[in-house]
């Protein structure tokens, strides 16, 4: 019998194995080949001694098969995805089910979306290999590393918003997700965030000079929508289960708490995995979702004689000037909550407000009263000029206040006023952060 031989890598070894016609066809040939492969025979008619080998024979054929089983599902499992972590239903088998969206190739090619009906070629289009791919989706409960880093950052009623900010490679694969798939997927045109050519500008616009002014806001937004809604956005794009459960789960993760337990860190998921607040495919991947909302409310607006857009969770209505008749604001907020709960969302009660002619009338950040153009409020125009000048005369910024957030500021001015903000950022050029002593600038 020949001497054992290397196993050659798991790539190698995965096409030898093609070439042989599967993984059965393979392991034989290799027994064939090494002179394992026992020719079965009538033990009957065998002597004693003529059993004692064939026995022996066997019992070699079958050690050697077990070592070629373990090397070649290593091979498998390194070239295919077999499991994808608790709660996750995996398959890569092609054929058709009731959840395939009708002539899904069709309307893919129409979207212009790559055709990806394979992990391989998933894996390739994303520049990783099968198993980085199978790292990227899995999902563990408890697990003690994560593809994210956590960070919080302060919200306007003081609590904190955590952050979770993907890692270079997951970072990548979602960007790619997001050029080559998501951002091609249909989207209504009352959505104006995170879109080429809409700003929160573009939001302000739709609703310059209104005689009533309602906001709403969705609770929860990004948590609510779960990895099973975002594999849905994918199927009805047109792609088949299996890929469509890998993108699913490349742009989701658990909400999670850190827990230690006896010096070792856990990473335990507080419930189903969802939109990542900080994924960079996040914000597009809910335009895609609440096409059928966005449809649902403008249509409602259209139906009362008012305007409505969308931005992120934010919920704008506005009754026109002209507006003739009695504007049925009750009716419509109690048909909005019912359309927002029909579609899987929930509205924030206590963020909901109702701004009339009169008092500040602001949409996205934008003062909209009255016949002038949408603008920043006077009062920040004003902080900044006055920032600018201690810039100018040497004094301290206040508390809070520094470079970067000033040309921000200034920034936000030029979007819609050019002019003025041209001349605020022109100020502030040249001027850089000083570090500041017991409260003061040096």
């Amino acid at each position: 019998m020949s001497t054992p031989t290397t196993p050659p890598d798991h790539a190698t070894l995965w096409r030898l194995i093609v070439q042989a016609g599967g993984m059965k066809a393979y392991i034989d040939g290799q027994l064939r080949e090494r002179w394992f492969l026992v020719t079965r025979r009538d033990a009957d008619a065998m002597s004693d001694r003529e059993k004692d080998a064939y026995k022996k024979a066997l019992k070699q054929e079958a050690e050697e098969r077990r070592k070629l089983r373990r090397e070649t599902w290593g091979a498998y499992k390194a070239n295919h995805i077999v499991h994808l972590g608790e709660g996750v239903f995996w398959t890569d088998e092609l054929k058709e089910d009731k959840w395939d969206t009708p002539n899904s190739e069709e309307r893919a090619a129409e979207n212009e979306l790559p055709a990806i009906d394979k992990p391989e070629q998933l894996a390739e289009l994303l520049g990783v290999t099968i198993p980085q791919l199978k790292g990227m989706a899995y999902h563990r409960d408890a697990a003690t590393s994560l593809h994210y880093v956590r960070f919080t950052i302060p919200k306007r009623d003081g609590t904190e918003r955590p952050i979770w900010a993907p890692k270079k490679r997951l970072k990548a694969a979602q960007r790619w997700i997001l050029h080559n798939i998501v951002e091609r997927l249909p989207v209504h045109g009352a959505a104006q965030g995170f879109l080429v050519g809409r700003s929160i500008l573009s939001n302000a616009q739709v609703h310059e000079n209104p005689k009533i002014l309602l906001k709403m806001d969705i609770k929860e937004f990004f948590p609510t929508v779960t990895w099973k809604r975002v594999k849905g956005v994918f199927r009805r794009a047109g792609y088949r289960d299996g890929i469509s459960t890998l993108l699913a789960l490349i742009c989701t993760e658990a909400p999670r708490e850190i827990v230690t337990v006896e010096g070792k860190t856990y990473y335990v998921s507080l419930g189903p995995r969802c939109l990542p607040q900080g994924a960079p495919t996040s914000p597009s991947i809910t335009n895609a979702l609440c096409l059928r909302l966005d449809r649902r409310l403008a249509g409602l607006a259209k139906r009362y004689g008012w305007r409505y857009t969308r931005y992120a969770d934010d919920l704008t209505f506005s009754l026109p000037q002209d507006h003739k008749g009695p504007p049925k604001t009750g009716a419509m907020m109690g048909c909005v909550k019912r359309i927002v709960e029909a579609e899987g969302f929930e509205v924030k009660e206590e963020k909901t407000r109702i701004h009339r002619t009169g008092g500040r009338q602001s949409v996205t950040g934008l003062v909209v009263n009255g016949e002038a153009a949408p603008r920043t409020p006077r009062k920040l125009r004003r902080q900044l000029r006055s920032a600018i000048h201690k810039l100018k005369t040497g004094k301290p910024l206040q508390e809070g206040e520094s470079l970067a957030r000033l040309t921000g500021y200034a920034a936000f001015v030029h979007m819609t006023n050019p002019e003025l903000g041209r001349k605020m950022l022109a100020d502030l050029n040249g001027f850089e952060d000083k570090p500041k002593e017991n409260g003061e600038a040096k």
